[in-house]
């Protein structure tokens, strides 16, 4: 099984403002001249960290990782103002265009898989190929499946606790419910729902219960800008039209891809990346039997590193004993 490549520092590091009030954080790391690769974290709202740089051999890839707008490092923090997946894609361009970056290859995880094909599809000249996990089409029937209706059947223990802020009158259309408190004034309310909502995305990540994946879906912190984005995208359905990124596939068709998906996904169930995989003949989809929708169960992790590994050898012509 392969592992995640060792922990390495940034070389370089930018804040760029972009649309007020937002500030972006980005790093580049691995080898100056190499291949150039994003890493479009998830959420949105859930910013990187350390282990996004790890999934790249960095003797190969010139490694750029960024705090979507509201998140991690960028500024101000869960800040919903020009804060749409448009925004998002806009921000993507400057980044490149600031890093003097032709093409490259976006590697993205369930939110990130959705931001990805946005971009993708309005951007198909800059992109080379495609590294996408856990995959999100933001479509109705996804969010109802999560966070209305559906996974609370598995997991009714989580969804108790999961629902606990939300009075039993307004649970008709708990994304709705959940908005008003983390849009609201009483921030004692607003941290109890996000921590809620978070939460409960951190224990159904994977499939075999991991403490660390809950720890960091509930920290107060990142809580606040996973719950506050996620939800404020959602009630606006992730502003893209009905089936989007489905009916967009053409525009990418031409592009190489791989799709990593773990069999027992239950926030984004396989059924998406199956769809995907359809509308995409040119794509190569692995499905993980032991695994759920973190990015770091072990079988998942072995899928990502060869992927980019095996993108890398095709791009670069490297020989096989080079890759």
């Amino acid at each position: 099984m392969q592992t995640l490549y060792p922990e390495i520092k940034p070389y370089a590091r930018h804040e760029l403002s972009v649309e007020a009030p937002h500030v972006l954080y980005v790093d580049e790391s691995g080898s100056p001249d190499g291949l150039p690769v994003v890493f479009v974290h998830g959420g949105p709202g859930a910013g990187c960290d350390a282990l996004s740089r790890r999934f790249f051999d960095p003797n190969l890839y010139r490694i750029i990782t960024f705090d979507q707008r509201g998140c991690g490092r960028s500024t101000p923090h869960a800040s919903l103002e020009n804060n749409t997946t448009w925004d998002l894609v806009a921000d993507m361009e400057i980044i490149r265009e600031h890093l003097n970056i032709d093409k490259w290859v976006l590697f993205g995880g369930s939110w990130g898989s959705t931001l990805s094909l946005a971009y993708a599809q309005t951007h198909p000249d800059r992109v080379s190929a495609l590294i996408l996990r856990g995959i999100f089409l933001c479509r109705q029937q996804e969010l109802q499946w999560f966070y209305q209706e559906g996974a609370s059947r598995m997991f009714p223990d989580f969804w108790q606790d999961y629902v606990a802020p939300i009075p039993v009158d307004e649970r008709g259309d708990m994304i709705q419910a959940f908005y008003k408190r983390l849009t609201g004034p009483d921030q004692i309310a607003q941290m109890h729902a996000a921590k809620a909502w978070s939460t409960w995305e951190g224990r159904t990540a994977t499939l075999r219960p991991n403490p660390q994946v809950v720890e960091r879906f509930s920290e107060a912190h990142r809580a606040l800008s996973i719950a506050r984005i996620e939800c404020h995208y959602f009630v606006n359905n992730a502003f893209l039209e009905p089936n989007q990124l489905l009916n967009n596939m053409p525009n990418i068709a031409h592009l190489p891809g791989i799709i990593v998906h773990g069999r027992y996904d239950v926030i984004c169930p396989l059924e998406n990346a199956w769809e995907l995989h359809q509308a995409w003949p040119n794509s190569e989809l692995q499905i993980i039997r032991d695994a759920g929708h973190a990015a770091s169960e072990v079988g998942t992790t072995d899928a990502l590193v060869r992927a980019a590994d095996q993108i890398a050898h095709r791009l670069l012509n490297l020989a096989p004993d080079e890759a």
